[in-house]
């Protein structure tokens, strides 16, 4: 896939990451994180504008270097996935959709949540 592939959605990515620092239910970081890693195929200029910002870019250095992600993004994320999930009982879904959203749920919680917190806590 070519560079202008690339950069187009590390662009796609990085404007639902903005969006995500406005509306509080958008993640952010893995938006971001999707975003650098478009960006480094496509653009090393916009990947390195994107490292070096003061919001963005401390969230990709501690994923690249430590694997980590901060205390705060695990809460948002998991307290994120309850109220999916608890939206989705509210909405009457279905007992055999709602057993595979747990489990993608439960699986991705326990991802986020074993984690590393990383150097700066």
């Amino acid at each position: 896939m070519g560079r202008i592939f690339w950069t187009g959605m590390g662009s796609a990515f990085l404007a639902l990451g903005a969006i995500g620092v406005l509306l509080p239910l958008v993640p952010t970081t893995p938006f971001v994180l999707l975003a650098a890693f478009a960006f480094a195929r496509g653009s090393p200029r916009l990947r390195h504008w994107l490292e070096s910002h003061p919001r963005f870019g401390p969230p990709i250095q501690d994923w690249e270097r430590y694997g980590a992600i901060a205390p705060r993004a695990k809460r948002l994320a998991t307290a994120l996935m309850a109220l999916t999930l608890a939206l989705s009982l509210l909405a009457g879904l279905p007992l055999r959709l709602l057993a595979i959203q747990a489990a993608c749920l439960a699986g991705a919680a326990t991802f986020v949540l074993t984690r590393p917190d990383g150097p700066r806590d």
